[in-house]
C-alpha cells in the first residue's frame, strides 16, 4: 500500500527506517496480528545498491536468525540470496591456536547465511509494498516529533502528519529521531577502520567462514555466492589510504600475506570500501511511546558478526510483546507493554556488547601473557567442545530473548 497525498494519518505503530531492522519489525507485526494493526515504514531512500542500509556489504545471518525470519515469513524470500555456512575456521595470526565449529557437528544444515544486503533490500522493500496494512511513506524522512499523553505527532519533509500509539527508532547509528526525543548515546572508538571488498580465492570456499586476529585488528572472510568472499579487514585508521590506493594485484598481495592460504591464491578483489569501527550505544532503548531499534539502539563492531543478529533479536522481541499487547487489548504504545520489551532484551544486549568489545581489545593486545592465554584457549576450545558451546551458541544466535 502507498501513501502518497498530503493529509494526517493515524497509524497504530509507526517505524522510522524502512532497511534491515524497520522492514523485518513491521513484517513481523503485520505477521503476529494477522495484520489488525496498522502500520507506517518511513523509509528516506528507494533501496538499490546506493541505499546506505543496503550497500555493497553482506551480512552474516546467524542460524538463529534463519529461524526467527522463517517464523515471520521472511526467509522464504531471502533463502535465493543466501549462501549457507558450514564451517567457522577461528585463528590467531603467528600464534598456533584455533578452532573450528561445524554445523554437522552439531547436528544443523548450517551455522548461519551470508546475503548480500543489496539483494536483502530488494527483498524487503517488496514485501513491504505488498503487506496488507503497512503504509510505506518512501522517499520521506521525519522532520518533527511532538509527543503527549496518549499518542505521538510527525511532522514529514513534505509536510504530512502522522500520529500513532508507538513511534520505533529504526533509523540508524546516529538517529535523527533518537536525537530528536532526546535520548543520547555513548561512543567508543576502537580505533580501527573495516576495509570491504568481495574477493575471488583459487579454491572454493565450501561454505567456510574465516577469523583471523592480526595485530591490527580482525581479518574475516565469508563466503558467498558465485564462489566469492566477503572481506572485512580491520585496519588502523592511518593505514587506510595507502591500502585503498594500492592496486588490485598490490591489495591481494598484502591481505594474502596476512590472511594465509586457507583459500589458495587471492585471484580478484573487487571495489574497496571502508568505514570507521565505532561502538554506539543509545543510553536509553526505551521512552515515552517510543523505542530504538537495530542500529539506532546499539552499533557493533563487525567481529564475530554480531550487529543485525543482535539488532533482529530486539525486532522480534519488540514486535511479540506489541503483539501480546494487541491479544490482550491493551494500548500498544504503553510503558508497561515497552517496559517487558526492555527486561527481555537488556541481558543479551549486554552480554552481546561485552564479548564483542572483549574480542576486540583480547585479541588486538600484543602483551605476551594475554597472547599464550587467547592461544591456549583457542587450542583447548578445539579439543573440549564443551568450552566452545558458549561462543558457539552467541554465535548462532541461538541466546534467550
Amino acid at each position: 500500500m502507498d501513501a502518497t497525498a498530503p493529509s494526517t494519518h493515524s497509524y497504530d505503530v509507526v517505524i522510522a527506517g524502512g532497511a534491515m531492522a524497520g522492514a523485518t519489525l513491521a513484517l513481523a507485526i503485520e505477521r503476529l496480528t494477522q495484520a489488525k494493526l496498522s502500520v507506517a515504514v518511513i523509509e528516506a531512500a528507494i533501496p538499490d545498491n546506493t541505499h546506505p542500509g543496503y550497500d555493497a556489504r553482506s551480512i552474516a545471518l546467524s542460524y538463529g536468525s534463519c529461524q526467527l525470519l522463517d517464523q515471520i515469513g521472511v526467509w522464504h524470500g531471502v533463502a535465493p540470496f543466501a549462501t549457507a555456512i558450514n564451517t567457522i575456521h577461528v585463528s590467531d595470526r603467528g600464534h598456533f591456536g584455533f578452532t573450528e565449529m561445524h554445523a554437522d557437528k552439531e547436528g544443523l544444515p548450517f551455522l548461519g547465511n551470508v546475503i548480500e544486503l543489496a539483494d536483502a533490500g530488494r527483498v524487503f522493500h517488496k514485501s513491504l509494498s505488498q503487506a496488507k496494512n503497512i503504509s510505506l511513506f518512501c522517499p520521506a524522512f521525519v522532520t518533527d516529533i511532538t509527543r503527549a499523553t496518549d499518542k505521538v505527532t510527525l511532522t514529514l519533509n513534505d509536510g504530512q502528519t502522522l500520529t500513532t500509539k508507538l513511534m520505533v527508532a529504526a533509523d540508524g547509528a546516529l538517529s535523527s529521531c533518537c536525537d530528536m526525543v532526546g535520548i543520547s548515546r555513548h561512543e567508543h572508538d576502537f580505533e580501527q577502520v573495516a576495509l570491504i571488498a568481495n574477493i575471488t580465492t583459487s579454491l572454493p570456499h565450501q561454505g567456510k567462514a574465516f577469523e583471523r586476529f592480526t595485530e591490527s585488528g580482525p581479518v574475516a572472510l565469508l563466503p558467498m555466492s558465485e564462489g566469492r568472499s566477503s572481506l572485512v579487514w580491520c585496519v588502523k585508521p592511518q593505514d587506510v589510504p595507502a591500502l585503498i590506493e594500492l592496486s588490485d594485484k598490490a591489495f591481494a598481495d598484502k591481505l594474502q600475506a596476512i590472511f594465509g592460504w586457507r583459500l589458495g591464491k587471492l585471484l580478484h578483489v573487487g571495489q574497496r570500501n571502508s568505514y570507521p569501527l565505532i561502538l554506539r550505544q543509545a543510553t536509553q532503548l526505551i521512552s515515552h511511546r517510543f523505542a530504538a531499534v537495530g542500529n539506532a539502539a546499539q552499533t557493533l563492531h563487525p567481529i564475530a558478526g554480531q550487529g543485525f543478529n543482535l539488532g533482529l533479536r530486539d525486532v522480534i522481541t519488540l514486535a511479540e510483546e506489541i503483539a501480546r499487547a494487541h491479544n490482550e487489548q491493551q494500548d500498544c504504545g504503553d510503558m508497561a507493554l515497552l517496559q517487558r520489551y526492555l527486561q527481555r532484551r537488556e541481558p543479551d544486549r549486554n552480554a552481546t556488547v561485552a564479548m564483542t568489545s572483549g574480542l576486540v581489545h583480547g585479541f588486538s593486545n600484543t602483551s605476551a601473557p594475554l597472547i599464550l592465554g587467547r592461544n591456549l584457549g583457542l587450542a583447548a576450545m578445539s579439543v573440549f567442545s564443551g568450552l566452545k558451546a558458549p561462543l558457539l551458541q552467541r554465535a548462532m544466535g541461538l541466546v534467550e530473548r
